[in-house]
């Protein structure tokens, strides 16, 4: 293994569609076989819960087994069929472990002939891993007080503001937004926003 580690970054990763998971759980066990713990670190599969809807495009509901409360139906829904994501400090031996796991189709960036792929930014990545409530401390460096940002998932989704207050502490995130005219200041999560 190399002595010279670089900066972890994060790949997109190439899958037949349908086999997301499976080729998550492939490369997460010759991670753990080949002890690249250090050098693979994250294997993430974009996956968010999404209401069930009925034959009438209405939400399902279905009754809770233990508490017998009516809730509604969720399932897990795919956002990006075909690709999962790889946080990893590339090297030759971490390259190789990647593209050779079953399942894998390739990495995106990369061009061929021996040549690694280039990373995804982290402004590509961030709203994907938000959307997956994978928040990290880093993330917070790119915000502030003022800036223009717009929720991308919860119930406010589509609605966009400026900064009001973050607390890094909590998550809590207040932006300021037009509600009928009116400027309303509206309390949201950090991982439900994206800066616009």
């Amino acid at each position: 293994m190399a002595n010279n580690i670089g900066e972890k970054q994060w790949y997109i990763v190439t899958t037949y569609s349908m086999h997301e998971q499976k080729t998550a759980d492939n490369l997460r066990k010759r991670i753990e076989n080949m002890n690249m713990q250090d050098y693979i670190l994250r294997v993430l599969v974009a996956e968010q819960q999404v209401p069930v809807l009925d034959k009438n495009g209405l939400p399902a509901t279905e009754k809770d087994k233990k508490t017998g409360e009516i809730k509604p139906k969720m399932k897990l829904k795919n956002l990006y069929p075909g690709y999962i994501f790889v946080e990893m400090i590339m090297t030759d031996e971490s390259w190789y472990i990647v593209r050779n796991t079953p399942g894998v189709t390739g990495i995106a960036g990369s061009s061929g002939g021996g040549q690694k792929p280039t990373p995804v930014t982290r402004e590509e990545i961030e709203p994907v891993l938000k959307r997956m409530g994978e928040v990290d401390e880093s993330m917070y460096d790119r915000y502030a007080v003022g800036d223009s940002v717009r929720v991308i998932h919860g119930p406010f989704e589509g609605t966009e503001g400026k900064i009001v207050s973050i607390d890094k502490d909590t998550g809590a995130c207040r932006i300021e937004t037009l509600f009928f005219g009116r400027s309303t200041p509206v309390d949201v999560d950090f991982s439900e926003i994206e800066k616009v």
